[in-house]
């Protein structure tokens, strides 16, 4: 890599480095207390949101086919990001278990750090678990288990980019479902079809469910092992805090995931088989300063169509080959939180859609109900 070169992609990725905000704003807000608090969601949602607005969309596209090497400095973010959240993360619990902060602002500063851990934190493990190396995906490892939430990995891999838009992913939000329906079904569904996926996985090697390499046992390890620094850092207090903050964390996800799939379906073909996945199957946002905070996430079409890609070159799909959403992530997942308004909003775009793409389909109610998703003996 030349120095010119080197330069060059610093310049193209600092836009990306926009998470590292959330270092000094920490800081800041537990030395101003009180309301101050608010102002580490209230950046995440609604200075992005206003960002967005602002700046419009960003729809050009990289190279595709742009070397390894040139990507460096959008790679680094997201390496160096597992120390920085062990900072924030347990340096918050030291900081409200001994300087005297009072019950609300602990529970004000747990529930900002768990906005930071779920909005990048997560974001950034599902980057490196889509990796082949080995290191990224142990610093993925690292970062689900700072949120008690590494079966994720084994349901994200295994289950949901193969079975999106179907009845067996249970991260695919359906038409009509509310968010607050989804969340808890989604909590037990996904634990359950990654505990079935990894014992599948080992049973057509010919192994026991349990056996060393069942990544169940690592992710059962590394948690642990979070939970034991929480206490040695703030006591039974710091563990009920970092558990907090997991779950603030987790609810971002599920708020996301939701927001990303809504209501979209592949077609059943029989037999238990489905249309291939398209950029057709995933909502899509060009929104700009989201997409820099997210490290397009946004750009989730793309994802599911190439899911090896990594982030800086995940392509933008226009309208006639993607749904797109009307404001970005911070808004939407917002939308989301109040069903009625989310329906309003939303249910028209998911029935234009089907009618864009799926013209045949006339009665939706009864093609649920007529076609056969799940063989028998399936799981």
């Amino acid at each position: 890599m030349s120095y010119k070169t080197d330069i060059s992609g610093l310049q193209n990725a600092w836009p990306f480095w926009l998470s590292l905000t959330f270092l000094p704003m920490i800081p800041l807000a537990i030395w101003l207390g009180s309301w101050w608090l608010l102002l580490i969601p209230l950046y995440t949602w609604g200075l992005f949101a206003v960002l967005d607005m602002l700046s419009g969309l960003n729809l050009e596209n990289a190279d595709p086919e742009t070397p390894e090497v040139q990507l460096f400095w959008y790679k680094l973010v997201t390496l160096i990001w597992l120390p920085i959240q062990l900072l924030i993360v347990f340096g918050s619990i030291y900081v409200a278990t001994h300087y005297g902060l009072s019950t609300g602002e602990k529970l004000g500063l747990m529930f900002g750090v768990g906005v930071s851990s779920g909005t990048v934190g997560i974001n950034y493990s599902h980057e490196l678990m889509h990796q082949k190396n080995r290191l990224e995906r142990w610093l993925g490892d690292g970062l689900l288990a700072m949120v008690l939430y590494s079966h994720f990995r084994s349901e994200h891999l295994l289950v949901h980019h193969s079975y999106v838009g179907t009845p067996r992913d249970p991260v695919t939000a359906r038409y009509n479902e509310g968010f607050h329906r989804f969340f808890p079904r989604v909590l037990i569904g996904c634990y359950r079809s990654a505990l079935r996926a990894e014992a599948a996985m080992l049973a057509r090697k010919g192994l026991p469910a349990w056996h060393p390499s069942n990544p169940f046992l690592r992710y059962f390890s590394l948690q642990l092992l979070a939970l034991m620094l929480a206490w040695l850092v703030g006591g039974w207090a710091g563990v009920g805090l970092f558990a907090m903050q997991a779950f603030v964390a987790i609810w971002q996800l599920e708020l996301v995931n939701y927001v990303e799939h809504y209501g979209l379906t592949r077609k059943h073909l029989g037999g238990g088989k489905y249309e291939p996945v398209m950029p057709r199957h995933s909502w899509n946002s060009a929104h700009r300063f989201s997409n820099y905070l997210l490290i397009n996430l946004q750009r989730h079409s793309d994802h599911h169509y190439k899911p090896n890609r990594r982030f800086p070159l995940l392509q933008n799909h226009s309208g006639d080959a993607a749904p797109q959403l009307p404001q970005g992530y911070p808004v939407m997942t917002a939308l989301a939180m109040v069903p009625p308004l989310w329906r309003r909003r939303m249910n028209p775009k998911v029935r234009r859609w089907r009618a864009m793409y799926y013209p045949e389909i006339v009665d939706w109610e009864a093609y649920k109900t007529a076609r056969n998703p799940m063989p028998k003996g399936a799981s």
